[in-house]
């Protein structure tokens, strides 16, 4: 089925996070937080006081969780909103993490991070076309050495499972239309666009952009682990590593 609707080529979802606000939180997907941080830790294995760079961090749950063993953690977001939640939620834990407003696409970073993250279509899975520039960017912010971790929605799941929403298969980008409430549960109707990926296109869009791909394994949120892709699952963790010099 082809989407009626193309990506509009802008973050469409800034308008979604500025209503959602703390809302967002009250979705499943939100509640595995502390088993994905444990996964990360175990995976990025960073000495205390390394930096992390956390792209589309939204209202900053992995952000606070790394932040809370020992990591130097920096979040981005398109959404002020978001990043006003998650400054709070740092504030509340006792720990400090740095928090700025910016498009992923033009992120200002070179070399600065020992590891990055973008997870739960944060900032790379949502931008259509611009997904490749993003992964670029998050590429160019790791120092040579650096891991950088990734989530993406697995086609393969979308075929089989996501029978309510509209693929475009020559773009890959799955549009949607969905009703969401905000703190006060006051309903507003968006149009949702989600970039799906191939296991074999996330390994070839990673080399384009100088990244080593050293592992895809096939997760859902809460519920991160070493599994090889398949069509159950819908999300895909690729694990990568910038080149050393």
């Amino acid at each position: 089925m082809v989407t009626s609707k193309k990506h509009p080529g802008e973050p469409f979802f800034t308008d979604v996070a500025e209503h959602l606000g703390e809302a967002y939180l009250r979705y499943s997907f939100t509640k595995g937080t502390a088993q994905e941080a444990d996964f990360l830790l175990g995976l990025l294995r960073l000495p205390r006081g390394a930096r992390v760079l956390d792209v589309g961090c939204g209202p900053g749950r992995h952000a606070v969780a790394l932040a809370q063993a020992g990591l130097a953690v920096t979040g981005v977001d398109i959404s002020e909103r978001f990043l006003e939640i998650a400054a709070e939620t740092a504030r509340a834990a006792g720990v400090s993490a740095a928090f700025f407003q910016c498009d992923a696409r033009r992120m200002p970073f070179d070399q600065e991070f020992d590891a990055v993250i973008s997870l739960c279509q944060g900032g790379f899975g949502l931008m259509g076309d611009d997904d490749s520039l993003i992964l670029r960017r998050i590429a160019e912010a790791a120092k040579p050495g650096a891991p950088v971790v990734v989530t993406a929605f697995n086609a393969y799941f979308s075929v089989r499972q996501q029978h309510d929403a509209d693929l475009d298969a020559d773009a890959g980008v799955v549009h949607e239309v969905s009703t969401v409430k905000d703190e006060a549960g006051a309903e507003k109707t968006f149009d949702l666009w989600t970039s799906v990926f191939t296991p074999r296109e996330l390994r070839l869009l990673a080399i384009g952009v100088g990244l080593i791909p050293e592992a895809i394994w096939s997760v859902e949120p809460g519920s991160y682990a070493r599994r090889p892709p398949d069509s159950d699952l819908p999300e895909l963790l690729l694990f990568c590593r910038k080149p050393e010099r």
